[in-house]
């Protein structure tokens, strides 16, 4: 009687009927209180509503009552990963790996946390070593091939994860994984059909949505330039992406100065920053600009999600801006036009990353609406007074390079754990 219930709770699960699920649970729990896999039923239902802590406490109970399930630790690891505290992830996996050495599962998943620490060679030993405990393991094979792409072994990868989908043909995270290394690769049509393959399989996939819309932009031929420079950044451990960062700064500043003390050089210098300049602003704008074509189109703003469409929004209203102040200044030779301008141009870049996701919560749109206002206020002060640079202005500069270095450190968190 008690397993037919035990498979009934594990049936209302899988089809999503949460309460139902914690009420049999919660019954069953009067008269068996030390039960630990009832522990972690409850757990996996406050897991799937994604109530992490309450989900963590739960699997605690479990582990409490029963130490030696390398599953309960297992998965008290799902839940660090999909709340986003890794501290304690690597130990626990460690645990689970050393009572239950055989599960190839329990080191596919560790193979999976190395990948996302950027540890590549680790990440492709763990996943050949779940492989030889179980060939067949998805995960594994997925990771491996993404760890042999990254690692530049770009033959291996994609015959590991056509092995994978030989496996499961109809696996939607194996198809969205092969389009993302596609991408990767540079075959953004056919990464466009391994997304639609996955979208077929489970139209909520968000990682083939995200890839979908990607490779959709790739069409474009500048765009396509720009996802090269976001794998390679992507693929940079966080030391190195602040050594190119900074290096990039600090390099773009001393050809200037070469140029300035130099005028030999100018001519074969001038157009080398010019380049370097173009290039480090379009790293900033081409998504939102990119999003804002979407955005008019009748078919591609479906792919994008609300707060994407509000920044593509925001970036076009600045775009419009920055057209008419420039225009306007040509035509009436009106310098006050000048700071409207540079306000919408300026304000394209602090826009385009507002809703950047970050642990700082909302900390990146309250800086946008601060230089925005600051900028706005500068404008005021500008037709007020004709003063072209006013008090207001200089904290609009300082604000917007400032900006730059703290959106790069958000997005180099984000980026890395």
């Amino acid at each position: 009687m008690f397993n037919e219930q035990i498979e009934k709770i594990e049936l209302l699960i899988n089809h999503q009927k949460f309460d139902l699920a914690q009420n049999e649970i919660n019954q069953l729990l009067l008269e068996n209180a030390d039960d630990s896999y009832l522990y972690y039923l409850l757990s996996n239902v406050k897991y799937q509503q994604e109530k992490y802590d309450e989900a963590n406490s739960l699997i605690d109970k479990s582990i409490t009552l029963y130490p030696d399930s390398g599953f309960y630790y297992y998965f008290k690891v799902c839940i660090k990963l999909s709340s986003e505290k890794y501290n304690e992830v690597e130990d626990l996996l460690k645990t689970a790996i050393r009572i239950d050495p055989e599960i190839a599962d329990y080191k596919s998943k560790f193979s999976q946390f190395r990948l996302l620490k950027k540890d590549y060679q680790s990440a492709l030993e763990l996943a050949n070593e779940s492989l030889e405990l179980d060939p067949e393991n998805i995960l594994a094979l997925n990771i491996r091939s993404t760890a042999l792409l990254k690692l530049n072994r770009k033959e291996e990868s994609f015959a590991t994860i056509e092995g994978a989908l030989r496996e499961d043909p109809e696996n939607s995270y194996t198809h969205s994984n092969y389009g993302w290394g596609l991408l990767e690769k540079g075959d953004h049509k056919k990464a466009l059909d391994h997304f639609r393959e996955s979208l077929k399989n489970n139209p909520n996939n968000g990682h083939a949505q995200s890839g979908m819309v990607e490779a959709l932009k790739a069409n474009y031929f500048i765009y396509r330039w720009y996802l090269k420079y976001s794998f390679f950044m992507e693929n940079l451990t966080k030391k190195n992406q602040w050594i190119f960062i900074i290096g990039f700064y600090f390099g773009t500043k001393l050809l200037r100065s070469i140029a300035q003390n130099n005028e030999a050089l100018q001519p074969y210098l001038t157009p080398i920053i010019i380049l370097l300049s173009v290039f480090a602003f379009s790293t900033w704008v081409i998504t939102p600009i990119s999003n804002l074509l979407f955005r008019l189109n009748p078919y591609g703003k479906y792919l994008l999600d609300k707060k994407e469409k509000t920044s593509a929004t925001f970036v076009g209203f600045c775009l419009i801006l920055f057209i008419l102040g420039l225009s306007t200044y040509f035509i009436t030779k009106n310098e006050n036009f000048i700071p409207v301008a540079a306000f919408g141009f300026v304000m394209m870049i602090p826009i385009s990353v507002m809703f950047t996701p970050s642990k700082y919560k909302n900390l990146p749109l309250i800086i946008t609406i601060i230089i925005g206002v600051i900028g706005i206020l500068s404008i005021v002060t500008t037709f007020l007074t004709n003063e072209l640079f006013n008090n207001f202005s200089l904290f609009f500069i300082i604000g917007f390079f400032a900006y730059q270095w703290l959106a790069n450190f958000l997005m180099i968190k984000s980026n890395n754990i």
